[in-house]
């Protein structure tokens, strides 16, 4: 089941890039919490707190627990928007969910094992996909969707056909290759003789050597 984590929020009235770049240096960071109708609400985040429960958090999958000025909200993050340049949070969108309701997501792949196809055949495992779209209640949320490899081959293959999810519904195309392990590339051996040939061979003239006449008449 999907980790639940409290977070604190305060409703704001204030809107647009000045308000929040003034919202930013107070040490607190804009938000927005939107879902079933209503009309998207603006909050702020304490960015010590937010920083501090996003360590080491699946983020996709995780559900949390606003207590927006006293009032209880559970919510699923839909985006976090990062400075370019530095790691930074500058803004973070929240669904709010309830119970009784499907919600759809997108739920992270992690392989996990060391391929045989990689230990014993010198391939190289490549990951196609990086998360599946589902479709499910969120008490029904995994903690995590691992993905074993440790039989795969060269030359073979997974796709989200073989994935299983308890009680959900996966969206993404059954087709889609997940990851496989490839055989390496090989270099090109040089060709004996050719090799041997460019190292011996004289190096051309470029001007055209002078006949006997013209060497007498420059030494005069």
């Amino acid at each position: 089941m999907a980790q639940s984590v409290a977070l604190g929020a305060q409703r704001r009235s204030d809107a647009g890039k000045g308000a929040a770049r003034q919202l930013r240096m107070t040490g607190r960071i804009p938000a927005v919490i939107y879902g079933h109708g209503r009309q998207p609400e603006s909050l702020s985040l304490g960015e010590a707190e937010l920083e501090r429960v996003l360590t080491g958090l699946e983020i996709g999958s995780a559900i949390f627990d606003l207590d927006v000025d006293g009032s209880s909200v559970k919510a699923l993050v839909r985006e976090i928007q990062r400075h370019p340049f530095r790691a930074k949070i500058l803004h973070v969108d929240f669904l709010e969910i309830r119970a009784g309701e499907k919600i759809t997501l997108q739920l992270a792949v992690h392989l996990t094992g060391a391929p045989d196809g990689v230990r014993n055949g010198g391939g190289v495992l490549d990951q196609a996909l990086r998360e599946v779209t589902i479709r499910l209640l969120p008490t029904d949320i995994p903690d995590r969707l691992d993905v074993d490899v440790t039989e795969l081959r060269v030359g073979q293959s997974l796709h989200v056909s073989d994935l299983q999810i308890p009680n959900a519904e996966i969206l993404t195309d059954p087709s889609t290759t997940i990851c496989s392990v490839v055989a390496p590339k090989l270099e090109a051996e040089p060709v004996e003789g050719v090799v041997e040939a460019v190292e011996t061979a004289e190096p051309e003239l470029i001007r055209k050597p002078k006949d006997e006449d013209e060497v007498e008449e420059s030494e005069d």
